[in-house]
Order: C-alpha cells, then structure tokens, then sequence
C-alpha cells in the first residue's frame, strides 16, 4: 500500500492512495452489515466528519474499532485526528473517481434493502 498525503494532526493514520484502492477490497469492507451502516450514515451527509463515538453499533469497542480500521485501510473512508477524537469521512469523490456509480448504487440498494427488512 502507498501511503497517502499525510492526515492532518500529530498522529496519522494510514490511508492508501487513491490509486491503490481496489474494487474487490471495497466490496469486502462493504460486505459487512455494521461497516455499511457506518458508511450509509456518512453518506447521509457527506460533507460531515463524525467521531466514531457518534455511531452506535451493537457490538463491543474493539469490533468497532476493526470494523473502522477495515474501511480506513480499504480506501472507504478517511480517518484523522481532532484532538483525542478520531473523525471519520467517506472518501465519496476518490470512490466515484475510481469506480462510478458504484456508491450510489451501492448505498440505494442498501436502503430498500432495509426498508424491506424494517431495519432502517
């Protein structure tokens, strides 16, 4: 993996460039129920940074913890530094760039998916 341009703060993450981000390593990170919920929920606004106290997932503090770092380290999402609080944004620009369409198809499929299931 490449690293990226440096996140902001005193502590980076890595990211991979946009050009090292691989479809089938977004599909797998999108594969899981709780990664695609935290992705519908960043993509609700798009111009936000939420914290990933902000999220609400029924599994324990270190599953979250892998779940973010799965989406980080496929390219899904952004991470940086505010002070202790990790913030979290959807990479939607490099994702439509490398792959179009396949978000919003991606996240309206998700939606009438849960629609149907009653799960929001």
């Amino acid at each position: 993996m490449t690293p990226a341009a440096p996140a902001a703060g005193t502590r980076d993450l890595p990211h991979p460039a946009r050009d090292d981000i691989r479809l089938e390593g977004v599909l797998h990170a999108l594969s899981d129920p709780m990664r695609l919920r935290i992705v519908r929920e960043l993509a609700a606004d798009s111009e936000a940074l939420l914290s990933c106290s902000h999220f609400v997932l029924p599994v324990t503090k270190s599953t979250t913890t892998h779940h973010f770092r799965v989406l980080r380290e496929s390219g899904v999402i952004r991470q940086t530094y505010r002070g202790t609080a990790k913030m979290n944004g959807l990479r939607r620009d490099d994702l439509d760039a490398l792959f179009p369409g396949l978000m919003d198809a991606l996240l309206a499929a998700a939606a009438r998916q849960a629609a149907r299931l009653g799960t929001g």
